[in-house]
């Protein structure tokens, strides 16, 4: 499968740097033939775009695409829309990840699909908050990292036609925050399950 890897950003581009750079550094399996990394720029006033352009052979996975600020909603919708793979996932542009963080997904998934015989679910992976900006990985797991949110693009894998069928994301939730919650919502009334998969981490600069 191809795997589309889908971020918004706006004005982070310190952090963007070291997302990028971990995606980068995937470990690939037989079931993920490539994976693609598809950054939308919310308008961004830091220098993101020019950066990105002018370090684009750095980044062989990375498609950017840009719009006017308008929220992360409209960002992550455009992002799919612009997508050419079978899977979806979501981070934010602050989040840094491991090499295996794509094949942990991706194994979740293909053994819930298995025992269920469809689709319809999704992997939630795990979000460690940390400020060690030069070494995020070094934060260890903490109980204040627990989430009960029902769907959270912090970290989230789903099939493009299941995440399709439900309508995408809210645009007029403009502000960061509480559009992937609505969406979670509409997921969970389609009967669309949450599989957990605390091995695809995530590392939260905040």
């Amino acid at each position: 499968m191809l795997v589309s890897v889908v971020i918004p950003t706006y004005n982070r581009l310190p952090i963007l740097k070291k997302c990028l750079d971990s995606l980068e550094n995937q470990i690939l399996i037989d079931e993920i033939h490539d994976y693609e990394i598809v950054i939308v720029d919310d308008g961004s006033t830091d220098g993101t775009v020019d950066w990105l352009e002018n370090n684009i052979e750095t980044f062989p996975h990375l498609r950017l695409f840009e719009q006017s600020h308008g929220g992360p909603a409209l960002g992550r919708n455009l992002g799919v829309d612009k997508s050419n793979g079978d899977l979806i996932v979501f981070i934010d542009s602050d989040l840094v990840v491991d090499k295996y963080f794509l094949i942990n997904h991706v194994n979740s998934l293909i053994k819930a699909w298995k025992k269920n015989g469809n689709k319809k679910c999704f992997t939630y992976g795990s979000v460690i908050n940390t400020s060690n900006f030069n070494n995020p990985k070094s934060e260890p797991f903490k109980f204040q990292d627990l989430s009960w949110a029902y769907f959270a693009t912090g970290n989230v894998a789903i099939d493009k036609k299941v995440l399709k069928k439900s309508g995408l994301f809210d645009p007029s939730f403009r502000l960061y925050g509480w559009e992937d919650l609505e969406l979670g919502e509409r997921l969970r009334n389609m009967g669309v399950k949450l599989i957990k998969c605390p091995k695809a981490i995530g590392y939260h600069w905040h």
